[in-house]
């Protein structure tokens, strides 16, 4: 029996193309450079000046109707297939990182609304199969730009978690640990660890692993985990750990911070924006809008 999960990401690949030919997808084309702060590092593109028609489809994006909803039901020249029962694979339509992927639940359920096994189960199954950044804009404070619930993929050239943990976790008994470099409130827990690795999981049982996860990092942080709605959130999951970081505000200043900006990417609309980010520096700029630690 041919397992889909195999080839995903070659036919998310055919699906671009042809969605490219037709203009259904419109990448945001960008320029990249690169911020250190305390060792670590940071990705910041930016919209080409080369490109002044995605400027508009940034535009498009910030400035939606909030009662337009996007995937219900989802571009046909968009979506790549099923994903378990209650989700499917979307192409963004407006991309800054090739192969970058939505999993859209089928029915509306709100942004805000708890994770549930199901979520989970179709994002573990991806990065147990195919590794890569999954993440969750926990609601609009959080960075979501849609109101209808959906996880989000990448692949690791894209953004990686690798870089933000710690190279000697003092993981307590249940993988729970911090990194003494990031000042704002968070919680990693591992899933590399032992029989029960990430990768090694059929997707069920990622899928309650990662659920798992997400409970004991929301007791750390004293986040309810069925609340509804839930408070803003962002969390990031890799092959090797999980990461949940509570959120106060949706912007610095004018820049939007969304999950991907806690794996060290960031996304700005002009250089001038980027000067003010090498002036405050980025961990100054993710503790701004994450929540204190004390």
């Amino acid at each position: 029996m041919t397992d889909p999960l195999a080839s995903l990401l070659e036919r998310a690949d055919a699906v671009s193309a042809r969605a490219r030919e037709r203009g259904a997808l419109q990448p945001i084309r960008t320029e990249q450079t690169w911020l250190e702060d305390a060792g670590l590092r940071f990705s910041v593109r930016w919209v080409s000046s080369l490109a002044l028609k995605d400027r508009a489809r940034v535009d498009t994006v910030i400035r939606r109707r909030p009662d337009f909803n996007p995937f219900l039901p989802p571009e046909p020249s968009l979506t790549v297939g099923e994903l378990g029962p209650r989700h499917l694979v979307v192409l963004n339509k407006f991309p800054v990182i090739e192969r970058h992927l939505l999993i859209v639940t089928r029915h509306f359920e709100d942004q805000c609304a708890p994770l549930r096994r199901s979520d989970f189960e179709a994002l573990g199954a991806l990065i147990a199969r195919h590794g890569g950044l999954g993440f969750y804009n926990g609601g609009r404070i959080a960075g979501a730009s849609q109101s209808h619930k959906h996880l989000q993929w990448v692949p690791e050239s894209a953004a990686s978690l690798d870089d933000f943990l710690p190279e000697t976790p003092a993981a307590d008994a249940h993988g729970l640990f911090t990194n003494a470099l990031l000042p704002w409130a968070h919680a990693f827990v591992r899933l590399d660890d032992g029989g029960g690795a990430l990768a090694t999981l059929p997707g069920a049982a990622a899928g309650a692993r990662l659920e798992a996860a997400f409970h004991q990092a929301c007791r750390a942080l004293e986040l309810p985990v069925d609340a509804d709605p839930m408070p803003p959130y962002n969390l990031l999951v890799s092959r090797r750990a999980l990461l949940l970081v509570p959120r106060r505000e949706e912007k610095w200043q004018d820049v939007s911070v969304n999950s991907l900006a806690y794996a060290g990417s960031l996304f700005v609309r002009d250089p001038e924006q980027i000067d003010r980010l090498r002036a405050c520096g980025p961990l100054a700029v993710l503790a701004a809008v994450g929540r204190p630690t004390h």
